[in-house]
């Protein structure tokens, strides 16, 4: 019988350095694959080449999320990761010609009803040293029991919920293709998401869109919905809860902070109008 336990001594566990190229033709690609059509992420002739979207850091960060999980599980239990959870802050945004750094370190591992909850810090500086992106990515092996104490360095702190309902804004169509598009336009492959026989492998019902699709997806719309560009974001946050199929639809919702003194709550239903996406913030910077 597979051993379903990861050990909470990986807390302290570092991978990297690892050093990006960013450049144009990634950045082009990513916002593409999401079906932008806003004409700044396509403007090579801007100053800093076209813009990053918000959540263009997963892309530079996903090769050592890979050496992480394989490091510490083994291929039966990396098999039963999701994505759950998201906090991202963003110092500078990326631009095309940088130069960039990553490192990652797990600063937390504790049991949680559905299994192991499992957080990975990634640093990202630029050549001269400043941070560009930091990333707590949380993830939940299901099923799975943590070996040891539970080691939290960093408690996960980015959750709450929104004083009121957020209103629908808009409602996106995730076509059957999606997820092959979304892999290779953002360089992150895992097979959950375009090998179906691989996907029911790993217990799920099918292929399903990756979570950093989905939240941004959602992210475009906010942003659309505030009448902001991507150069604002100074952090979002959110938690995955549930599965987006292909072929399906997502309902975007937001609530708006007031001014300067708090973000704007956001998630994302289903086409069954479950949360998908719950807990969401997107702050800007201050004007």
């Amino acid at each position: 019988m597979a051993d379903l336990t990861l050990g909470s001594d990986a807390v302290g566990l570092e991978v990297g350095p690892l050093t990006h190229a960013i450049d144009a033709r990634w950045l082009m690609a990513y916002a593409a694959g999401l079906g932008e059509t806003a004409p700044g992420y396509y403007d090579t002739r801007a100053a800093g080449g076209p813009a990053a979207h918000p959540v263009f850091p997963v892309c530079y960060e996903w090769p050592l999320a890979l050496r992480i999980h394989a490091r510490i599980a083994s291929e039966t239990v990396q098999q039963r990761s999701v994505h759950a959870a998201h906090d991202l802050t963003i110092h500078r945004p990326p631009r095309a010609g940088d130069t960039l750094v990553t490192r990652a370190r797990v600063v937390s591992l504790a049991q949680r009803p559905p299994g192991a909850f499992l957080v990975v810090r990634y640093e990202t500086v630029d050549a001269d040293g400043r941070p560009v992106t930091t990333t707590d990515y949380g993830s939940i092996y299901r099923g799975v029991a943590v070996k040891g104490p539970d080691r939290e360095e960093r408690p996960w702190t980015a959750d709450g919920q929104p004083p009121a309902e957020p209103a629908a804004v808009a409602t996106v169509a995730v076509p059957a293709t999606l997820a092959h598009v979304y892999t290779e336009c953002a360089r992150i492959w895992n097979p959950i998401h375009t090998d179906i026989a691989m996907a029911e492998r790993a217990g799920l019902p099918d292929i399903i869109l990756h979570g950093t699709a989905t939240l941004a997806l959602a992210v475009s719309r906010v942003l659309a919905a505030l009448g902001a560009g991507p150069e604002q974001v100074r952090r979002v946050t959110g938690r995955f809860t549930g599965m987006v199929r292909m072929p399906s639809a997502l309902t975007v919702r937001a609530l708006p902070g007031r001014g300067d003194a708090g973000p704007t709550w956001f998630d994302a239903l289903g086409a069954d109008g479950r949360p998908v996406l719950s807990r969401g913030t997107l702050t800007l910077r201050a004007r």
